[in-house]
Parts: C-alpha cells; structure tokens; sequence
C-alpha cells in the first residue's frame, strides 16, 4: 500500500464526489435499504458541509431517465452546479476532470449509484488517468444486488481503493473531540443519522449531563391510575 494511503483523511486533504444519487438510480438497488442508502447519503453530505469538503454532484440523464437528485441532498448544497452527464462513467466529462483538478486535493471520496457501474468505472479511470486515491463509502453507495455491489467492492479494492463507511469518513475528518468548532455540528449529524449512536447521545446529554432536549414540547403529564 501507498504511504499516501496510510494518511488519515482530513478536511484539507479530500474532496467528495456523489455520483448519480437520481430516484430510478436508487430504484434498482437491492444491496442496501433505499432509505438507509439516502439517510447515508445525506449524512454524507452534511458531514462534508461541516468541515468544508469541496463536493461534486454529477448526474446522468436526469430528464430522459434518472429523474432529479434527492431534494435531500441538493439543500446541503443549494448553491453547487449539477455536474450533467451522458457517460456511465463520470471520469468521461471533462467537467468532472476539471472540478476534481481545482478542487486539488488527491484523495477522492466517492457515493454513488450503481456501485457496480457508475462507482467502479469512476474509481478506476481516475486511479489510471490521474493516479488519484479513491476512498469508496460503501454504505453510502448500492448496486443492482447484494453481489453485485459485493464483488464490485472487491474489484475496487483489489485495484486499490480504499473502502469506508459515512461515519467513519465522518469522524476521521473530526479526529479529536477537543476540536470544539466542529464538535456541536457533528454530533448533530451524529444525532439525526446515526440510529443508536445518535440516540446515545440524546441520552446522555439528557439523563447524564442533564441538558435540555433536543424537541420543544407540550407538558408531560403525571400517570393517572384509571379507577
């Protein structure tokens, strides 16, 4: 393995890109829950939002076939330009080439649909082209079945990809909890996608540290035995 590749990521050091995150994309994958897959994909999203992470959006076909990418993630980024394609493979556009150079960062994060497709042509061509480091989130990516998406995965590794997961890309761009300027914001996406581990922490701050909750609500009312 490349020493590069040994370097923790950072918010300084990677750029993200999101490949084809379109309804009929989403349609046919099987690997993963489709509303797990999207909450992935926007926690993604807003975790790249929090540490400044340049971030691509492409897509393919939008009007004759993928449909529009989830409103999701397009409010994370309202301002960013839709990167529009007919090729399967992104790396065929030389816009992708051109936001992934000024972007000037070598390590690549990758979300995309389908895993097996768009993610590995992708991963590849910029690997050979370019010698790019490719860093593919496994969670935050489907393909047309289990296997598919699986023996993508090893393809991709095998050539030397690197495969993670959301949360991890998340905390490894957060690294050390005494870095404050990011911590409330990261716990946040923490708390709204991160099942279990987000609601740990609700509790914690809430049973343990005694803080406010999260939610404004009514009054709670004391049990009443009914006679």
């Amino acid at each position: 393995m490349s020493k590069q590749k040994l370097e923790v990521l950072t918010p300084q050091n990677s750029q993200l890109i999101f490949i084809d995150q379109q309804p009929q994309m989403a349609f046919g994958v099987q690997s993963i829950d489709r509303q797990t897959l999207k909450n992935n994909v926007v926690a993604l999203a807003k975790s790249a939002k929090v540490f400044n992470v340049p971030t691509i959006i492409t897509t393919v076909e939008t009007e004759s076939f993928s449909g529009h990418t989830y409103p999701e993630l397009l409010s994370v980024f309202p301002e960013h330009p839709i990167l529009e394609r007919t090729s399967m493979n992104s790396w065929d556009d030389q816009k992708v080439r051109d936001a992934l150079a000024k972007n000037g960062r070598n390590k690549v994060i990758v979300s995309g649909l389908w895993t097996e497709v768009c993610n590995t042509t992708f991963a590849l061509s910029a690997m050979h082209d370019a010698d790019y480091e490719i860093y593919m989130v496994a969670d935050a990516s489907g393909g047309t079945s289990l296997d598919a998406h699986n023996y993508a995965m090893q393809r991709m590794v095998q050539a030397g990809v690197v495969p993670v997961t959301w949360q991890q890309v998340l905390l490894e761009w957060q690294r050390d909890w005494a870095h404050r300027d990011t911590y409330d914001a990261v716990t946040g996406v923490v708390k709204e996608h991160s099942g279990a581990y987000g609601m740990g922490i609700d509790y914690a701050y809430t049973m343990v540290h005694k803080a406010e909750e999260r939610a404004k609500h009514g009054p709670t009312l004391a049990p009443v035995p009914a006679t």
